[in-house]
């Protein structure tokens, strides 16, 4: 089953600070720019808009807001994790595209047709959240299964019905399951920040997973929303290589001077899209609000060192969100091939790129009220 927060597709009613504007169908938002990045923007930007009154769908935009392309999907449906990547050595442009609880991943060539569509398999439903396509040419895709767990360890009921995360591996020619890794197999209940609910046929959102990415040694990076950790896990036996951040962190945390832990005992919280950027450095967004919790008083991106030998994560810098708001859902942030930082607000309708030492070069604006899960900064050069 599709989660943004507690399963169901993304809304962006959380960022809207005025009425929503009425648009004519068939058009896509207007991104406003608010700081113009010149040439300090290599790439095209690369969102999928969400939101009541314009057409959702996938949109490449120059970094002046001009409208690249854009494919509109069908009322009642939503796109998310919309980019370029490569597929058996071509460019190519991916995205997941649903309604309700569940969808399809696709990728188009560069002719802007599609060539394959990608579902998570095992009888599982494709989550919105993940899509990436491996440099051996498999796919990296989310999945939810409902399933019931004694919680009475905890204080909880014998039979409570629970969200379990799901990671698996998709050849993307015949669909077959190459690897699945299944939350409960190697987390424990206890460990979510969730508080459980009043009902046992209320199903616990309890881990909330919301990413996988390639660690730079070809593991694996799983991100849980509501065990505010990251969990760095080998793909080929699902075995735990560590764990940043909550209850069980395989690190002590140290900040660096001028940085600042999320309440003195964390470096994230309610955070998504772990990013692998060498050296043993790695980006998360961090949104500090799931919208009833809020610990920090505006959402960043955050870098962290890690030192193996002997297990410290140092907050080394962060980034805040330059309106000083709290995104209580999504964002992503994206180094790019010249180092700078390129960040989508997420539940929040801005867009932001920082250089390396945080200085802000770029910011844009969506309407009120419209979101977009992901944005990156990429090349693209479709085929003549």
């Amino acid at each position: 089953m599709a989660a943004a927060c507690g399963h169901a597709a993304p809304d962006f009613g959380a960022g809207r600070r005025h009425p929503a504007p009425v648009a004519e169908p068939h058009v896509p938002p207007p991104l406003r720019v608010l700081k113009p990045g010149g040439s300090a923007l290599d790439g095209d930007i690369f969102i999928a808009p969400q939101g009541l009154g314009y057409a959702n769908g996938p949109e490449i935009l120059a970094a002046s807001g001009k409208v690249v392309w854009f494919h509109e999907v069908p009322p009642g449906e939503y796109a998310a994790d919309f980019q370029a990547q490569a597929y058996e050595g071509r460019p190519v442009l991916t995205w997941f595209q649903g309604s309700g609880l569940s969808g399809t991943d696709y990728i188009y060539n560069d002719h802007y047709q599609q060539i394959a569509a990608v579902k998570a398999g095992n009888g599982y439903l494709t989550d919105f959240h993940e899509f990436v396509i491996t440099p051996w040419n498999t796919a990296l895709v989310l999945a939810d299964t409902l399933a019931t767990a004694n919680l009475t360890s905890m204080g909880g009921r014998p039979d409570q019905e629970v969200f379990d995360g799901l990671v698996q591996e998709i050849d993307i020619r015949t669909g077959k399951v190459l690897f699945q890794w299944d939350s409960a197999d190697h987390v424990p209940y206890r460990d979510s920040h969730k508080p459980l609910p009043a009902a046992a046929k209320t199903p616990w959102d309890w881990f909330h997973i919301n990413a996988v990415h390639l660690d730079t040694d070809g593991n694996l990076l799983v991100s849980s929303r509501f065990t505010w950790t990251t969990y760095k896990v080998d793909r080929h036996t699902g075995r735990t290589i560590w764990e940043l951040g909550g209850r069980q962190s395989s690190f002590k945390l140290a900040a660096a001077p001028g940085q600042v832990l999320d309440n003195a005992e964390e470096i994230f919280a309610f955070q998504h899209d772990p990013e692998a950027i060498g050296h043993d450095e790695y980006t998360f967004f961090d949104d500090e609000s799931d919208g009833p919790t809020k610990l920090l008083p505006e959402s960043r991106v955050v870098t962290v060192r890690l030192d193996l030998a002997t297990r410290v994560a140092t907050l080394v810098r962060s980034v805040d969100q330059p309106e000083g708001l709290l995104a209580t859902a999504e964002g992503n942030a994206e180094t790019t091939r010249n180092g700078d930082l390129f960040v989508g607000w997420g539940a929040l309708p801005y867009i932001s790129a920082f250089s390396p030492s945080g200085r802000l070069l770029f910011n844009a604006e969506l309407p009120p009220g419209i979101g977009t899960y992901r944005a990156y900064l990429l090349p693209w050069h479709p085929a003549g």
